[in-house]
């Protein structure tokens, strides 16, 4: 929220009061474990008499992990917070990792590799740094505690507001410093430019499609360039400025009485995603099922069990491999979502169905929301039991958008979550085995929830709840490593409910190009896995889109064909697009142990499947705005095509890299450009790269070390050991030798 008007004064209606000295500075014992307190007067205080009628600012600081310091700014302590999120990785109460001490009057916390450092006395002055290196700081009107007056409340474009957020009387913010070049990315899946600097960015779950300025996955933690992370700890609407405000700065502000940040060392990007996801969540490993191509019905197209069977029928007559086949909304009666109940008119005999599918080893996924609309039989089961979320006068909260007169399921009533998974558990029985976790983002905000929970910010994280009451029955049901949802939107810590997938796109180029950027966002964000649909949602892709689109879908973690109002078959298009899918499909299943094993380590480290090139390659400033390609991994680079005739331009960094199609080695450290047909694109194997090579290419779950071949590149020297895990366990350590490659 921009709260200045320039540099010297404040917009009309905000008066804001600014922590202007560490008064004084105490050693203290926090939940974290060691810890400082420091208390800020908004005035530096002259006499004694500068104390009295003055509001303070109590910034409280401790490490709840190590290389990670957390900071809580409070102007009441007994004032609206939010309240933070689940920090599954945090240290027990009072067993952190920070050492703190007071040196020359300074404060000084060390944790790991990260010391946070204040100064005593004017000005305000808090700095971090990581192995020694100052990375970025709050100096000077930094903290600010900002009240909103009449003018700015009756235009509430004076200071701004994501939409469906209303402006609050009081707001908390901080401010940290950015170096020159200094870039930031992150903050969720975003689709706009990779790189937020210059961007005002709301942190407030949305339906507004991939074309848009508005994400189903907002996350309060951005990465920076410098060798260091930040999230704030706040579920509710979290606004930053990343040098759109103060150029020379990142703000970010909450509404309320106090604001908590954690601030993760570095030094490089792979660090901070490693401490980021030790606090906030690992993903887990996912079955290597869910690394094959899912085939969908489509959302609105017309289907019955025949049409699936015949989908199914043709993809095997074409050798095209299918692993899962997912069910979108109208395999249950409209109006009725949700009922959990297969529509009769064309699902007749529903159990039957499923294990007709299975016996075609596939497996079955059907598409669910957590909206109860007002004809489904369960509507008045759930009323009546107070399992959805009401308004402030005790009725339930109804509208008509999505399904006429729907309710909202109260995850935070645990009688109506076992509720709801209990719908679910039935169809696991039946033979489904997995979920579209569909939708979570227009929660309101004019209601009032079972515990009592702020609704500001139950609307971000409701997401969170729907979508681990969906993951546990997997886990409860299929076991750890077996679980996989297909989630459209989450917040900070979902990356440990995968996979998520993009979300509406169109069906056009720049729409493909939108949707890379918005994972590529999400990878920098902490998530591991990510999806999208192959082709577009809205509209029929032409051809040419559709087996461009075809060649980047199959080259990440997961893949999906599905559309809208029409079907995603690839004879729909034309004989082409089949032999497109064939030999990416085919591609992807002969590249499982490669791809499984990435699983395992982001399971292990955080460091997600598709990476941009910000994360392999920290050092190369060329790479710093790059977001039309990306590592598959750390050895292989993929840039799609984004046009009909082939053109493609990408950047190699140094090195000699070797094309995974013709064997072609071409020296990098320079920008490349290409022509493609359909059924290629670039697909370099980094210098020295060791890429363990399935044997079989019709399935994603089979024995990886059954005649695995070790495919070695040139451009790198010594030897190199490469670990490979089969779907059922078990592990071999392969040694390649990288100089006994000829060039």
């Amino acid at each position: 929220m921009k709260f200045t008007d320039g540099f010297w004064q404040l917009r009309p209606g905000v008066t804001a009061l600014y922590a202007q000295e560490a008064y004084d500075i105490w050693q203290t014992d926090t939940a974290d474990g060691p810890g400082l307190v420091i208390t800020a007067p908004t005035k530096a205080i002259a006499g004694r008499g500068d104390t009295l009628n003055r509001a303070v600012l109590t910034t409280t600081i401790s490490s709840p992990a190590e290389g990670v310091v957390r900071v809580r700014i409070a102007h009441h302590e007994g004032g609206t917070w939010h309240g933070g999120f689940a920090l599954p990785g945090a240290a027990a109460a009072g067993e952190g990792a920070g050492a703190a001490s007071i040196e020359e009057g300074a404060g000084v916390l060390v944790s790991g590799a990260l010391t946070a450092r204040i100064a005593p006395g004017a000005p305000w002055s808090l700095a971090f740094e990581v192995d020694g290196r100052r990375v970025t700081g709050s100096g000077h009107k930094a903290q600010g505690y900002v009240q909103l007056g009449s003018q700015a409340q009756v235009d509430p474009g004076i200071v701004g507001a994501a939409p469906g957020a209303a402006l609050a009387d009081t707001y908390l913010h901080e401010q940290l410093d950015l170096g020159v070049g200094e870039l930031i990315y992150g903050l969720g899946e975003r689709f706009g430019p990779l790189v937020k600097n210059g961007q005002t960015v709301e942190v407030w779950n949305a339906d507004g499609g991939t074309s848009s300025e508005q994400a189903y996955k907002n996350v309060p933690f951005y990465l920076s360039s410098a060798g260091y992370g930040v999230l704030v700890n706040d579920p509710g609407h979290v606004s930053f400025e990343v040098g759109s405000e103060s150029v020379e700065r990142v703000q970010f502000s909450v509404s309320g009485e106090a604001l908590e940040y954690f601030v993760f060392a570095g030094p490089t990007p792979k660090d901070v995603l490693n401490r980021y996801t030790a606090l906030t969540g690992r993903p887990p490993v996912v079955p290597a099922w869910s690394y094959g191509l899912w085939l969908s019905t489509s959302f609105t197209t017309d289907y019955d069990e025949q049409t699936v069977t015949s989908f199914i029928d043709e993809m095997a007559a074409r050798e095209l491999p299918v692993s899962v086949f997912h069910f979108d909304c109208f395999w249950m009666r409209e109006f009725n979502w949700c009922d959990f109940e297969w529509d009769p008119r064309v699902f007749p005999d529903p159990d039957g169905m499923l294990a007709r599918l299975h016996e075609k080893d596939l497996r079955v996924c059907v598409w669910i929301n957590p909206y109860i609309g007002q004809r489904s039989p369960l509507f008045a089961e759930a009323a009546a039991q107070g399992f959805l979320v009401t308004r402030p006068d005790g009725s339930v909260w109804q509208w008509d958008l999505w399904q006429a007169g729907m309710g909202l399921v109260d995850f935070t009533n645990p009688d109506a979550t076992a509720w709801y998974q209990s719908k679910l558990r039935a169809l696991v029985d039946q033979g489904v085995d997995c979920f579209k976790t569909d939708f979570g983002e227009r929660i309101p905000t004019d209601v009032v929830w079972a515990d009592g929970a702020d609704p500001e910010r139950m609307h971000n994280l409701y997401t969170h709840l729907y979508n681990r009451a969906v993951h546990d029955v997997l886990v409860d049901a299929r076991g750890e490593g077996d679980a996989v949802l297909f989630a459209r939107s989450a917040t900070a810590g979902g990356q440990s409910m995968p996979v998520h997938w993009g979300g509406d796109s169109t069906s056009t180029f720049a729409s493909m190009a939108e949707t890379l950027r918005g994972g590529l966002s999400l990878a920098l964000s902490g998530f591991a896995y990510w999806s999208h649909d192959i082709g577009g949602f809205e509209g029929t892709p032409d051809a040419g889109v559709f087996k461009r689109w075809t060649a980047f879908g199959l080259l990440g973690s997961h893949s999906r064909f599905h559309g809208s109002q029409s079907y995603r078959v690839p004879w729909q298009f034309d004989e082409e697009a089949v032999e497109v899918t064939r030999v990416f499909t085919r591609l992807k299943m002969r590249l499982m142990p490669y791809l499984y094993r990435l699983g395992m380590d982001a399971a292990a480290t955080g460091v997600p499947v598709m990476r941009p090139m910000q994360l392999e390659f920290p050092g190369d400033p060329a790479v710093a705005y790059l977001d039309r390609q990306y590592m598959l991994g750390p050895d292989l680079l993929v840039a799609p095509v984004f046009s009909v005739d082939g053109a493609v331009e990408f950047y190699l960094p140094a090195g000699t890299w070797t094309s995974l199609f013709t064997g072609e080695e071409v020296e990098g450290g320079r920008w490349v450009r290409e022509t493609h047909g359909f059924a290629s694109l670039p697909l370099y194997a980094r210098p020295g790269a060791v890429i363990p090579w399935g044997a079989r290419d019709d399935r994603p779950d089979y024995d990886y070390l059954d005649g695995l071949q070790l495919r070695v590149f040139g451009g790198g020297t010594g030897t190199r050991e490469v670990v490979v895990t089969t779907p059922d366990g078990r592990s071999e350590t392969r040694t390649a030798d990288l100089s006994a490659v000829t060039r």
